[in-house]
């Protein structure tokens, strides 16, 4: 599977650049001119790295990504900013930067040192599993299997399972989903946590047969 990168980059040439470059390296790469649709992507998807700039209309780049790192966001962070003093690169780094590399740069140190977070983080080991009955979750590579099988999930699907095993056999009321799964965006309604955990059950019992998740009408959902 392809390592998916984003890159948030307002000039639209360097933008261009890098998709280009990253794309023949091999990676998949999705670009952004600013942040408007990003935490969106990043609900649904499972992205590995993110190169952020910092100079961006509406949002200052790490002040972006020391919200999210905030509200739990995890995913390796890479600024590349022409912010190049040594208190703008610590700025940096306090706020949620695994990497930081200044303009101009050279794009295959870009690519070296995309390389060595991926080999570091994509690193698995026991830990990263999560089991339960014949589920099995991967954390490290946002993988799923059932029965062996492997399951394809967005990554909010993801995190909603993962929530739903964390918190077994507890009933979780549709508003504990939203803040914990959505982080309580405005725009989501209880109509999108049902939708959810529909396309969630279609996914990991297709069949119908194994009924994981249960409805308990007038205060949510629980695993069985």
């Amino acid at each position: 599977m392809k390592a998916l990168i984003v890159i948030v980059e307002d000039d639209a040439d360097i933008l261009e650049l890098l998709e280009y470059s990253l794309t023949k390296e091999g990676f998949e790469v999705i670009g952004f001119l600013n942040t408007k649709n990003v935490k969106k992507l990043l609900d649904e998807e499972d992205v590995d790295i993110i190169i952020m700039d910092r100079n961006l209309p509406g949002v200052e780049g790490s002040e972006f990504i020391s919200t999210l790192r905030k509200n739990g966001l995890d995913i390796p962070v890479i600024y590349l900013s022409a912010k190049n003093s040594d208190e703008q690169i610590e700025e940096g780094f306090l706020r949620g930067g695994d990497d930081y590399i200044t303009k101009p740069f050279n794009i295959k140190e870009v690519i070296y040192r995309i390389k060595a977070i991926l080999k570091r983080t994509k690193h698995l080991s026991e830990d990263n599993l999560i089991k339960y009955k014949d589920i099995q979750l991967d954390l490290g590579g946002y993988t799923v299997k059932v029965e062996d099988i492997d399951i394809e999930l967005t990554k909010l699907e993801f995190n909603l399972l993962l929530t739903f095993i964390q918190n077994q056999h507890n009933v979780l009321s549709r508003e504990f989903l939203l803040q914990k799964v959505w982080g309580l965006d405005d725009i989501y309604q209880d109509k999108t946590v049902n939708v959810a955990i529909n396309r969630l059950k279609e996914k990991i019992d297709p069949t119908k047969s194994k009924d994981y998740i249960k409805s308990v009408r007038g205060v949510g959902y629980t695993l069985r």
